[in-house]
């Protein structure tokens, strides 16, 4: 089981497995925060390297909130085509924009309950923007972090929510803006959903391995 104890030899072990990962393509807009919370409400529900041409596509027709709140919603939509809802998204994207204008002059706010104000905006998007573009102190909770969390039993909770709640009062403070990154490279190559790679895992002496029931 991972713990406070072993948790820095654990997340280090994660930290070297990952160094060379392809990244979240998210990230290729940490240092502007428009961009990054556009890619981020792309992403969800979507695959990265669909997320990545999309982002791409709909970034070259519009990089601030003036000029994508003029772009028409049929247009969005074949910019951002085939993420996932992408209908519903491209209607979100311009509420944002008109928000974005219309409360805050245009720019993204930095702090997380505003962030949670605007339209289509949950916690995870929130605490990437957080970490990401503004390089503050949040914890992101994808399925990825979720699920391997659990796994180590390193928190005990039943949705994601709840495990972004039990890692701010475990997890201690220096880990926050990382834990994210390291573990959703983690989750996709190796600690995967179902039948992980524990055979190749550099943790497994650690992992409590909650809920695994078939392994590689």
């Amino acid at each position: 089981m991972v713990t406070n104890r072993n948790l820095t030899r654990v997340l280090s072990a994660v930290r070297r497995l990952v160094r060379g990962l392809p990244v979240p393509i998210v990230t290729h807009y940490k240092d502007d925060p428009f961009l990054t919370l556009i890619s981020c409400l792309l992403s969800l529900r979507t695959q990265d390297n669909t997320t990545a041409a999309a982002s791409a596509r709909l970034f070259a027709l519009a990089r601030t909130p003036q000029v994508m709140a003029r772009l028409p919603p049929a247009q969005i939509e074949r910019a951002i085509y085939p993420v996932g809802f992408y209908r519903t998204k491209a209607r979100t994207l311009r509420a944002i924009c008109q928000v974005l204008l219309t409360r805050f002059g245009g720019q993204v706010p930095e702090d997380l309950e505003t962030l949670l104000s605007l339209p289509g905006v949950g916690r995870k998007t929130a605490n990437l923007v957080v970490t990401l573009a503004f390089n503050q102190f949040g914890i992101c909770v994808d399925t990825h972090v979720h699920r391997i969390s659990n796994r180590w039993g390193y928190v005990s909770t039943p949705t994601p929510e709840a495990t972004e709640m039990a890692l701010r009062a475990k997890l201690p403070r220096r880990y926050w803006r990382q834990y994210n990154d390291w573990l959703v490279a983690f989750g996709q190559h190796l600690c995967q959903p179902i039948s992980p790679w524990c055979s190749r895992c550099p943790v497994r002496g650690s992992c409590a391995r909650r809920g695994v029931t078939l392994s590689r």
